[in-house]
């Protein structure tokens, strides 16, 4: 057995179902004879991407999976990585490598020193020998610690090698999780109890860590209001009477007003990173800061409490903590009819939007037709980058844990169609479904053939207004003398050529059958695109009406 056979076996041993890829790699014939699924895509970007839709859904145990060949597919995958790096997603990373003697002969690529910027951990295999200890390494680093991209680079000459016999047998590691200092949940515990008007700012930490129901049960039992982060929507029901919804560059009415007004924040699986698609909050509050990462603890805020540990067992040890001051029945302190009256008022400003009866469409009602349409539980949704993004976050309703995938401190044009046919794979009995615009199609767009070919049935929607919407000010004459922002397409007509279905919606009343209609068509294994012609509007309105 060489290098690569062992690193399939390996892969099988791990439980690892499929992997995205996009030739050429030896290790995709390896996987093959494993039973290992390999499902191509048309560029290592959207494969990278696909792998990393896949671990958003799942818990410790399952992780995306890529391969791509040594020199350009290599070059090629660096925006995907950086999407992953950026959000903290954990994939396995398997690029080709260059034989030993060419490793640093220019051009040549090296994987594991270009790409160290943008990944947790990079491992490369310099002896046959040291395979098995080399995975061991790249899956304790996927399972502990913070999450993120893994590498380990395949160089071909040394993984065509046989493993010698003296070599150690791979042996799966367990993760290594942590928790706070006993003092220090004792201190957060009690500025909690004692705030006045407190507030739980959740991020995709919980949703990693598994931490949703101890999220629920420490707001019930506080009786506080929980916000959630971009990348943490669907951490908390919002439909729960303490919820405030959440937030990225746009934010709902009510959850600004409590960041503004509260005194003590509690934020939990959350870097709280410094970045324009993110809320901010006065640096005068008490915050207490609990995130897997103790790096991220003091970097763009002053954490009054530091609480480093994963999202889970942090916050079960707090309910204790809590459980001893209050009692086990908790605590009413009026908060939820301060939530129910700002989300009303918030609603109402917001409803000649979001039933906006004109054509071409308003983007409002297009999302107003999702949540009235798609069974929420039983649906994962995500947005693309841009003004679809700032659009949907608000008002999407996120229920059960992953039926909604924010994403992005790096927003990469494009991302929303390999992550659903990511997401597709972990959750296949859900419909998915990616919201985009028309200059986001032009990045990935090509993968909707990867759904179809694949059997792996999506829904895209694009928001087809013919212009980068989210920069309608920018570059007057540009755009005006040249026609820079604006674009041309019958996307529909694109998707039906590459063996999906297209759906043309040009009035309010068709989008919702058009949904019902697509998810028949998933059902039955179709891919679909809906092109529904919409009309530029200020993405950033939300955070005004706030």
């Amino acid at each position: 057995m060489n290098s690569i056979e062992y690193i399939a076996s390996i892969l099988k041993q791990e439980g690892v179902e499929w992997m995205a890829c996009f030739p050429s790699n030896p290790l995709i014939e390896a996987v093959a004879k494993e039973g290992i699924r390999p499902v191509a895509f048309r560029h290592e970007r959207g494969a990278v991407m696909a792998a990393d839709g896949f671990s958003r859904l799942c818990d410790r145990k399952r992780f995306g999976v890529v391969a791509m060949q040594s020199q350009a597919g290599a070059e090629n995958s660096i925006g995907g990585l950086s999407q992953a790096f950026a959000d903290n997603v954990p994939i396995l990373v398997l690029p080709g490598g260059n034989p030993l003697d060419m490793l640093f002969i220019r051009p040549n690529f090296v994987a594991a020193r270009t790409w160290e910027s943008v990944v947790k951990k990079v491992e490369f295999i310099s002896r046959p020998d040291q395979t098995g200890n080399v995975m061991r390494r790249a899956f304790h680093a996927l399972r502990s610690g913070s999450p993120g991209p893994v590498v380990v680079e395949m160089p071909i000459d040394v993984c065509m090698a046989d493993i010698p016999e003296r070599a150690q047998p791979y042996t799966s590691p367990m993760p290594a999780l942590s928790e706070p200092s006993p003092n220090d949940l004792d201190d957060a515990a009690k500025a909690l109890v004692a705030a006045k008007n407190p507030l739980i700012w959740a991020g995709a930490g919980v949703l990693s860590a598994g931490a949703t129901e101890e999220l629920r049960a420490l707001a019930e039992l506080l009786d506080i209001p929980v916000y959630t982060s971009m990348p943490g929507k669907s951490a908390f029901d919002e439909r729960h009477p303490l919820s405030l919804g959440a937030g990225g560059s746009t934010v709902t009415g009510p959850a600004r007003q409590w960041l503004d007004s509260a005194d003590v924040i509690f934020a939990i699986g959350a870097s709280l990173t410094s970045s324009p698609y993110a809320q901010r909050f006065s640096l005068e509050k008490f915050l207490i800061h609990s995130v897997i990462n103790i790096d991220e603890i003091n970097k763009d805020t002053v954490a009054d409490i530091g609480l480093a540990g994963d999202a889970r067992l942090t916050l079960t040890a707090i309910l204790d903590v809590v459980k001893g001051l209050i009692g086990e029945d908790g605590r009413s302190t009026g908060v939820q009819d301060r939530i129910a009256k700002s989300r009303a008022e918030w609603m109402e400003s917001w409803r000649p939007y979001l039933t906006n009866n004109d054509a071409p469409l308003s983007p409002y009602r297009v999302i107003h037709e999702m949540g009235q349409t798609l069974d929420l539980e039983n649906s994962v949704v995500t947005h693309d980058a841009g003004a679809p993004r700032d659009q949907i976050v608000p008002f999407y309703t996120a229920t059960t844990p992953h039926s909604y995938v924010g994403w992005g401190k790096s927003t990469h044009l494009g991302f929303s169609i390999p992550l659903m046919i990511g997401a597709k794979m972990a959750m296949p009995e859900r419909f998915c479904v990616n919201l985009m615009g028309d200059g986001a199609f032009g990045m990935s767009g090509l993968d909707i053939e990867t759904s179809s070919r694949a059997g792996i049935p999506i829904t895209t929607i694009v928001l087809n207004n013919g212009i980068m919407a989210t920069y309608p000010g920018g570059f007057p004459t540009a755009r005006e003398q040249f026609g820079v922002s604006h674009m041309q397409g019958n996307y529909a007509t694109i998707a039906q050529g590459m063996g999906a279905e297209g759906i043309v919606v040009e009035k309010p009343q068709e989008m919702a059958p058009a949904l019902t209609q697509a998810q028949r068509f998933n059902a039955d294994g179709k891919t679909v695109l809906i092109d529904v012609r919409t009309r530029a509007e200020d993405s950033r309105a939300p955070s005004r009406f706030a």
